[in-house]
C-alpha cells in the first residue's frame, strides 16, 4: 500500500468516508494540495502510532480552534474526536482551555462549531453547575428539575459531583435532583478543613436550602455513607429515603492511589478507556490527600446504625469486589437489597441508566 493509498484510508477512517470524496474536489483545482492532505497529513503524520486516535484528534481540534478561520476544519475533526471516543464534555472544556492562550473571540468560535456538531447529533451539553455560598466556603452544585422534594447525590470521597452526570440525566423530567462539590473536592477543594461532622451536615443543609429543597432522598457512594448517616440522624425531618450504593465502611488508612482504580472499575471499562474511567483516574491523580485524612478521620466516629429511623435500601454492582456485603445485614436488617449488572463498585459511572432505574422503581 503506498502513501496516497495509506493516506485515503485513514482520512476515511477519521471522517466516516466524507474526507476522499471532499478531497476529490480539492483535486480538481490543485492536485498538489489534495496530495498534500492525503500524503503529508493523513498518511504521514495521522497514520503514526505515537498518539492515541482520541488525543491526535482533540489535540487537532484544539489547534484548529487556536489559529481561527478553521471552521470547515473544525466540521471535520470535531465529529472525528467524537468517533475516536473523544467526550462531548471534554470537547467543551478543550474549548474554554483556548480561550486564555488564544482569546476569548477563538474559543467562542470553536465553542459554536463544537455545540453545533453536539446539537445535530442530540448529544448532551454539560449539566448547569450553579455556585452555592457556604458558611466558610463556596461550592458548585449540579442540579436538574426543580420543586421541594427531590435527590440529594453524595460522591464518593475521592471523586466528585460529575460521577452523578449521567445518572441525573436518566431522572424523570421535572425531579429535582442535586449533586454538590463536597468539602475538599472539585470546586471545594480549597474549602477549610472541617472541625467534626457537624461542619460537614451545615454544608450539606446550606446546598438543599439555597436550592429550595424541603425533603430528599439521599444516594451516597462509597464510605460517604457515613455523612448521610450524620445528616439523617441530626435531620431526620427532611431525609425521606438513603439509598447506599456500594456502602464500605470509612477508612483512616494509607490515602487510595491510583492502583486502587483496578477495585473500583470493571477491567473491561479500564480497558476501554471510556469517559469514566478517564475520570476517575483523573480525579484520583488530583486527589486532595491532606483533606481526603481529614474527612474520613471527621467520619470515621459517625455511627451508621443511626440511620435505622430512617428507610434505607442498598444497591450494589454485581462485580464489586469493594462493598462490604456485611454492613448490610449488620447495620441495616431491614433495607432491601438491589444488584446492578455489569457494574463494578463505582456503579454510578459503569451503569448509570440501570441505576437510576433501580432508584427511580420505589421513589
Amino acid at each position: 500500500m503506498n502513501r496516497a493509498e495509506i493516506g485515503r484510508r485513514e482520512f476515511s477512517r477519521a471522517t466516516a468516508g466524507k474526507g476522499p470524496v471532499a478531497t476529490g474536489r480539492v483535486r480538481e483545482a490543485s492536485p498538489v494540495l489534495a496530495a498534500g492532505v492525503e500524503q503529508f497529513i493523513f498518511a504521514d503524520v495521522f497514520s503514526h502510532s505515537g498518539l492515541p486516535a482520541r488525543e491526535r484528534e482533540l489535540l487537532t481540534v484544539a489547534v484548529l480552534a487556536a489559529i481561527g478561520g478553521a471552521d470547515n476544519q473544525l466540521g471535520v475533526h470535531v465529529p472525528a474526536a467524537l468517533a475516536c471516543g473523544a467526550d462531548p464534555e471534554e470537547l467543551i472544556q478543550l474549548c474554554e482551555q483556548v480561550a486564555p492562550y488564544a482569546g476569548f473571540p477563538r474559543a467562542l468560535n470553536a465553542l459554536r462549531a463544537v455545540r453545533t456538531i453536539l446539537d445535530e447529533r442530540g448529544l448532551p451539553l454539560p449539566l448547569p453547575a450553579i455556585e452555592v455560598g457556604l458558611a466558610d466556603h463556596d461550592t458548585l452544585v449540579a442540579e436538574v428539575g426543580e420543586g421541594a422534594d427531590g435527590t440529594l447525590f453524595l460522591h464518593a470521597p475521592e471523586l466528585d459531583r460529575r460521577m452523578w452526570r449521567d445518572l441525573m440525566r436518566e431522572l424523570p423530567d421535572g425531579h429535582h435532583g442535586v449533586a454538590p462539590d463536597l468539602r475538599g473536592a472539585g470546586a471545594a477543594v480549597g474549602a477549610p478543613a472541617p472541625a467534626g461532622v457537624d461542619d460537614l451536615v451545615a454544608d450539606l443543609l446550606g446546598v438543599l436550602d439555597d436550592r429550595g429543597l424541603a425533603r430528599v432522598e439521599v444516594v451516597v457512594q462509597g464510605s460517604s455513607a457515613a455523612l448521610a448517616c450524620a445528616l439523617a440522624d441530626a435531620h431526620a425531618d427532611r431525609i425521606t429515603r438513603i439509598t447506599f450504593v456500594g456502602p464500605r465502611p470509612v477508612e483512616t488508612g494509607p490515602v487510595p492511589g491510583a492502583d486502587v482504580l483496578a477495585r473500583q472499575l470493571r477491567a473491561v471499562t479500564l480497558a476501554a478507556d471510556t469517559w469514566a474511567a478517564r475520570y476517575a483516574r483523573d480525579r484520583f491523580a488530583r486527589l486532595d490527600h491532606e483533606g481526603w485524612t481529614v474527612r474520613a478521620a471527621v467520619l470515621v466516629d459517625v455511627a451508621l446504625a443511626r440511620t435505622r429511623g430512617v428507610d434505607c435500601r442498598v444497591v450494589v454492582g454485581d462485580a464489586d469486589s469493594w462493598a462490604d456485603p456485611g454492613l448490610v445485614g449488620q447495620v441495616w436488617p431491614d433495607a432491601s437489597v438491589t444488584t446492578v449488572s455489569a457494574a463494578g463498585h463505582l456503579v454510578p459511572l459503569e451503569a448509570p441508566s440501570r441505576l437510576a432505574a433501580a432508584i427511580i422503581a420505589v421513589s
